[in-house]
């Protein structure tokens, strides 16, 4: 298989470690954290459901505008949504535009934006510890992540797929995995797919506690298992199909295998959890960004970055609003 580039960037790379928010110096959570947290997300019925727009400044919207930029987590390295054009050296795709609407809406400059780059593992601790003002990273929203962070309303609809060489007999996600490698993103909806279901796959690393020990099967980030699939380290990997169409698209010996994702996800733009007045400053973002029709600012952006890859999609996904 043809290795792809991965791209660099000359932007702010979050420091990365397993360690999740304490990567940033913030409190580890014990278990009982984490089964209060769970608990509460199991009353979480509608979490797509957002602030209603508004266009009001409030505490979070005045500190980016006093600061004069606005910071935001992205991708470094997914094809078409957030990667370095090795050519012209600038950041693109499908969040980055989204991005730079957000940022002309406040500070009326699309170019006044920081850009930091974030691993998979770190989008929640970055913003829980004030790193970024946002995520915009093909970020999933879901109940257990409405305990950490907020969320807008969806400005894309996606779903999970297995992505694998043409010529292996993985049909899809069944039982074609069994006794197959599987990557995934650490933090991904994906891995917490296969946990639910995982047909015998093997997707989970088992470390002996030596300085030997590796991540071959969960990795930072979603490139690092497209060069281990190329490497023959893996047999195939689950991630959303929106980013493995771009994979795909960066190696033509790997195709998506199954006729349709196996789920329905929606990606969200995440701010720190309580960051309210940013949260329906971006929906307001928002509302203009789908607003056209087929000339919308959200269609010409996914004619330009996704339609080869993801063709079909005729509008955005609606918007969805709290009642209180």
């Amino acid at each position: 298989m043809a290795v792809a580039c991965a791209v660099t960037a000359s932007l702010t790379l979050v420091p990365l470690s397993h360690g999740g928010a304490g990567a940033f110096g913030g409190d580890a959570s014990g278990p009982g954290t984490a089964q209060a947290v769970q608990a509460r997300a199991d009353d979480c019925t509608d979490p797509e459901a957002s602030l209603p727009p508004s266009s009001a400044d409030g505490p979070d919207v005045a500190e980016i505008k006093a600061r004069g930029k606005l910071i935001a987590g992205v991708d470094q390295n997914s094809f078409r949504w957030g990667y370095r054009n090795p050519e012209n050296r600038e950041l693109e795709g499908f969040d980055i535009d989204l991005v730079r609407a957000i940022a002309k809406d406040i500070l009326g400059d699309p170019d006044a934006v920081i850009f930091r780059a974030i691993p998979t593992n770190q989008r929640i601790a970055a913003l829980e510890n004030d790193k970024v003002d946002v995520v915009v990273r093909t970020m999933t929203i879901n109940c257990a992540r409405l305990e950490q962070v907020s969320f807008s309303t969806a400005y894309f609809q996606t779903g999970q797929q297995v992505l694998a060489p043409k010529e292996s007999p993985i049909t899809g996600f069944d039982k074609s995995l069994a006794g197959k490698r599987i990557c995934t993103a650490e933090g991904s909806t994906a891995y917490e797919a296969l946990e639910k279901q995982s047909f015998g796959s093997v997707f989970k690393d088992e470390h002996d506690g030596t300085e030997a020990d590796e991540d071959r099967l969960t990795v930072p980030n979603q490139l690092d298992c497209l060069v281990r699939l190329q490497l023959g380290e893996v047999d195939a990997v689950v991630t959303d199909n929106a980013l493995a169409a771009g994979q795909a698209a960066q190696d033509p010996a790997v195709e998506l295998k199954g006729d349709k994702p196996f789920t329905t996800e929606y990606y969200g733009v995440a701010t720190k959890r309580g960051a309210n007045d940013l949260v329906a400053r971006v929906n307001q973002v928002l509302v203009d960004y789908r607003r056209g029709g087929a000339d919308s600012p959200w269609m010409v952006s996914y004619r330009k970055w996704l339609e080869a890859g993801l063709p079909g999609i005729s509008a955005p996904p609606a918007p969805k609003y709290r009642s209180n």
